[in-house]
């Protein structure tokens, strides 16, 4: 169930940032760090997605966290005026804040105050589009919102609508803890159902053997682009954050005889809310069932090596392990400078530079992609008796046959497939059906 508050003027924010001072950072030093001019862009830009305005920002460097109210005493004081002053609306931390110290501040502050996890959970309220994408949403929401239960109801449901409170909506913020804690359950079990049915449809995809290859990036780094670019799709595509929820699958075509499956998944970024990569666990399969992940990577990002290191800081939440792993350095069209590509070409061995917008780089990334796939594929020999063809009409549809000759009653084929394929012939050679064929693995990688 979807909530939303009509405004006739967007909510004014003010952003807040907080780092704890340490023997080598400075006040001067903080402000002019290129980490948190990014961090600020970022949240800006987050906030411009949810829909608000930004009319403030604060930096404060202090000595430790303030158990009360995260920030200390004398920098609230100036928050106090600051909201006064310039009608604030909304005041949004760029850290997680605690249920305690939440509430604190909004009594202080007499406005409504959330932190970075509640501004991405409202943005994903607004953008999810599917059954599974709202429940999924819908269920972080309320994970997060649960602690933050005190008093009379919630303590958001009296601070008006907005950014924050979209979601599950205000009459369900005001139920108490018994009745959210079974909701929360309803939509685990919904999520699970759903989730056995697109099982089901990926066992149909493992059966055939078909490559997987899976999108995953920071956030509004062109993987949509790139899996319509690549497989001539129509999924939606915008210069904006988290444009894209729910995960998408096409065919993409190699080669004459080669083809993958390629899924686009939601877009990661720094401090992803636990909560989301909870409950988009079952969404996120796509990933962790992957042959090949391609890292999409916006180098026209003063920090895009920061971002390589969020994605594999989520990939690693989501204990993706010995998976190959490609980059894709996208946005190379509006980088204008060949000395940071060709920095990055020698830093990062195993990538490749493109254009997804104007389909430049493809014959290098789908080289990269081949390259990777026969990495993984097996060459064997099989000897088929003729009464068992149906074997041979198996290894047509799903392998790349090599060589073939007739030997008597025998039929020998040279083939060439996925190693997932392999492993289900050779489990196909111990049916009673076909307990006359033969299959032996050629070692090296021939033909």
């Amino acid at each position: 169930m979807s909530f939303e508050i009509t405004k006739s003027k967007k909510e004014r924010s003010l952003l807040v940032f907080i780092k704890l001072k340490s023997a080598n950072l400075s006040e001067r030093n903080f402000i002019n760090n290129a980490y948190l001019q990014d961090n600020i862009e970022e949240l800006k830009n987050l906030v411009l997605s949810a829909g608000a305005d930004v009319a403030e920002v604060v930096t404060h460097l202090q000595e430790r966290i303030n158990s009360r109210y995260y920030i200390s005493t004398g920098k609230l004081e100036e928050l106090e005026e600051i909201v006064k002053s310039e009608e604030i609306d909304l005041v949004i931390f760029d850290d997680e804040l605690n249920p305690t110290q939440q509430g604190n501040l909004q009594d202080k502050l007499k406005v409504k105050v959330i932190d970075r996890t509640a501004l991405i959970l409202d943005i994903f309220a607004q953008r999810a589009m599917s059954k599974e994408g709202k429940l999924q949403v819908e269920l972080a929401q309320l994970n997060y919102l649960l602690p933050r239960l005190r008093g009379k109801g919630v303590m958001l449901s009296r601070l008006g609508g907005g950014i924050g409170t979209r979601g599950p909506g205000e009459t369900k913020l005001e139920v108490d803890r018994r009745k959210i804690r079974e909701k929360i359950r309803l939509l685990e079990k919904k999520i699970r159902d759903i989730s056995v049915q697109r099982s089901t449809q990926r066992k149909s995809r493992e059966k055939s053997g078909i490559f997987k290859i899976a999108l995953v990036g920071y956030t509004n780094s062109g993987k949509s682009t790139l899996l319509n670019a690549l497989t001539d799709s129509d999924v939606l595509e915008k210069d904006m954050l988290f444009s894209t929820l729910d995960s998408t699958t096409r065919k993409l075509k190699l080669s004459e005889f080669i083809e993958a499956s390629i899924s686009d998944t939601v877009g990661f970024i720094e401090k992803l809310p636990h909560q989301l990569i909870a409950a988009f666990r079952s969404t996120l399969e796509e990933v962790i069932k992957a042959d090949l992940l391609l890292i999409i990577v916006d180098i026209s990002n003063p920090n895009y090596e920061k971002h390589i290191i969020s994605v594999k800081k989520v990939l690693d939440e989501l204990q993706v392990k010995d998976k190959e792993i490609y980059i894709v350095f996208n946005k190379i069209d509006i980088i204008g400078n060949n000395l940071l590509i060709n920095e990055a070409r020698i830093k990062y061995k195993k990538s490749a530079f493109i254009s997804a917008k104007n389909h430049i780089g493809f014959d290098e990334l789908r080289k990269a992609v081949l390259n990777i796939i026969s990495a993984n594929d097996i060459i064997f020999n099989i000897e088929i008796p003729y009464e068992e063809t149906g074997f041979e009409s198996y290894i047509y549809e799903n392998c790349r046959v090599l060589d073939k000759e007739y030997d008597n009653n025998i039929i020998k084929i040279k083939s060439r497939c996925n190693y997932r394929i392999f492993n289900k012939l050779v489990s196909m050679t111990s049916k009673e059906e076909y307990k006359n064929t033969v299959i032996s693995k050629i070692e090296g990688n021939e033909g």
